[in-house]
């Protein structure tokens, strides 16, 4: 078979018909390793006429065969060309993938002893398990420069820890310039509060009531403007700020909304309601006034997992002798809501017991799932039931039954 048409002195290497081949010599010279054979195919048969053209063979190769690459740079040294050049030329430049894999250990392993010996980690040592713990979870994104920034953030937050009872907002923008750096669910606020948990010898938070405790225990407190919670239906006595407040949002029919800072500069007067009424969802409290307006018993919205101004007010009026009543959703959060009101307030929960959850449901069997459901302490059979049926009740759905109980309650003025 005749030898592959030669022009200017160079081989045809143009031709599609070698294109296969010149692929394949891209793809294993990029490996970074010594290459003795490259592997062609499948090819086509005007592909392989083109090959054995190449080769100078008597017949034709199969349609995949292994070519050795000394040959095929004898064939090509005959007219001055090197395979690398050609496969440069004709595919792209060659990578070096077996290089530049030990350039990706080496920076990886330097990002790990950076991270080890750094003078947050060296003075806190309590943080070599939290070191551990980053390791495991790898490169961000796969990059060694992403991963080390955002350590190095980290980092900074960490080594300003304990603060000093400043605002998480405030700390974030003092040490990241961004306000909103540190806000729940950022990469950055998880990996912090790891490293918080690791020093403390605490559980990792799982919830945002537990977060926001972890963040307080370091000395971050917060934001005293936006924590706010919603307070319908009281009239403590007293002539401090919060109790008028109170009074004039009640004899007025609507809802106070109460910041943490005011909470926090308030002291509970004698005179207090016995009973205070808490809900999980805003809604309940908006249809409570609607119906009742100014009669309105004392109730507490905790929209849902309660926030720092919410939890200061709930022990406060329990300290002060009312008994907290708690209701939320019948669903896996809401048991575990309900349950963390209750440990922490000593409110105690009220028409969520197995009865109220199957009364509800004979009334409807639809409902979306209650996903992950744990025990609720105050009534052993409940979570097995919401299991079993696995329809939610939201506190909307008894609306009428909760106002019809609260009815009763209502002042006579």
């Amino acid at each position: 078979m005749a030898r592959t048409v030669r022009r200017g002195g160079t081989i045809r290497e143009f031709s599609t018909g070698l294109a296969p081949l010149w692929r394949a010599a891209h793809e294993r010279l990029s490996s970074g390793r010594a290459v003795s054979r490259v592997r062609v195919g499948p090819m086509t048969e005007d592909q392989r006429v083109a090959l054995a053209d190449l080769l100078g063979m008597d017949r034709l190769p199969a349609e995949q065969v292994t070519v050795s690459v000394a040959r095929l740079e004898d064939v090509l040294a005959e007219t001055g060309d090197d395979l690398r050049e050609v496969v440069t030329r004709l595919v792209g430049p060659i990578a070096d993938r077996a290089g530049r894999r030990a350039e990706v250990a080496a920076e990886r392993a330097e990002l790990w002893e950076w991270l080890t010996r750094h003078p947050v980690v060296v003075r806190q040592p309590a943080l070599i398990d939290w070191v551990g713990s980053v390791r495991r979870a790898g490169l961000v994104g796969g990059s060694v420069a992403s991963t080390r920034s955002l350590l190095d953030d980290v980092l900074r937050v960490l080594g300003e820890l304990p603060a000093a009872g400043e605002p998480l907002p405030v700390l974030a923008d003092r040490t990241l310039r961004d306000t909103h750096a540190l806000d729940d669910g950022t990469r950055r606020a998880t990996m912090v509060l790891r490293g918080l948990a690791t020093i403390y010898d605490l559980p990792l938070p799982t919830d945002v009531t537990q977060r926001r405790q972890l963040w307080e225990r370091a000395g971050v407190a917060d934001d005293e403007l936006s924590s706010v919670v919603l307070v319908a239906g009281m009239r403590p006595p007293g002539s401090g700020l919060v109790s008028s407040i109170l009074r004039l949002c009640a004899d007025a029919g609507q809802v106070a909304a109460l910041t943490l800072g005011q909470l926090r500069a308030t002291t509970w007067p004698a005179g207090l309601p016995d009973t205070v009424w808490v809900f999980e969802n805003p809604s309940v409290v908006a249809l409570a006034l609607a119906r009742f307006g100014v009669r309105c018993p004392p109730v507490v919205c905790t929209s849902g997992w309660p926030n720092s101004a919410g939890i200061l007010l709930l022990r406060g009026l329990a300290s002060a002798g009312c008994a907290l009543r708690y209701h939320g959703d019948f669903d896996g959060e809401g048991i575990r809501i309900a349950a963390n009101v209750a440990a922490r307030t000593g409110a105690t929960p009220w028409l969520m017991g197995t009865a109220d959850y199957l009364d509800a449901l004979a009334v409807d069997t639809t409902g979306p799932s209650v996903g992950r459901v744990t025990d609720a302490p105050w009534d052993a059979a409940l979570a097995d039931q919401l299991r079993a049926h696995d329809v939610t009740v939201s506190e909307e759905r008894v609306v009428d039954l909760l106002l019809e109980k609260l009815d009763k309650y209502c002042p006579t003025r």
